[in-house]
């Protein structure tokens, strides 16, 4: 019997090292694919981004795309899940499968407005309790659907 897919986190135009290096670690401890779309605001050989992900980078399986239309070219029958404080449905409303993907925009500005409007269908939020915050931590955020979805799909022991 073979394994289910992984779950595939993408990360686009991501600003913040530690950021990415902790979600590089998350990827590791799950199996899970993580997609950096370029431009990234920081090198792959930043110390922080180095020092987030500890030793564990050899355990990530790591892919650079130059822009999101060649990721999703890669894959055309992917299934896109675009994370957004703006959306309407809230992420425990979707029904993951294994194999999907998990789209997060970079830490200052959230997604296009564009991209969320093509994929309005398939628009996650986390909600936030607490009006005066105004968003979570792009590592926390990419943790808790990551692991909601591995949950529906019988995959936490």
């Amino acid at each position: 019997m073979n394994p289910p897919s992984p779950f595939h986190i993408v990360l686009i135009e991501p600003e913040i090292p530690p950021n990415t290096g902790n979600i590089a670690r998350l990827c590791a401890a799950t199996g899970s694919i993580l997609h950096l779309v370029e431009p990234l605001g920081f090198s792959l050989d930043d110390r922080h981004l180095r020092r987030a992900g500890l030793d564990y980078w050899p355990q990530v399986q790591l892919r650079r795309w130059p822009d999101f239309a060649s990721l999703q070219a890669a894959y055309p029958a992917g299934r896109w899940w675009l994370a957004s404080k703006t959306a309407q449905r809230c992420y425990v409303e979707a029904s993951f499968l294994p194999g999907d993907f998990l789209v997060f925009g970079k830490e200052s500005a959230g997604l296009p407005a564009d991209l969320l409007q093509q994929h309005a269908d398939r628009c996650l939020r986390i909600p936030l309790l607490e009006p005066a915050v105004r968003s979570l931590n792009l590592a926390s955020a990419t943790a808790i659907l990551l692991y909601e979805a591995l949950r529906q799909n019988h995959r936490l022991r």
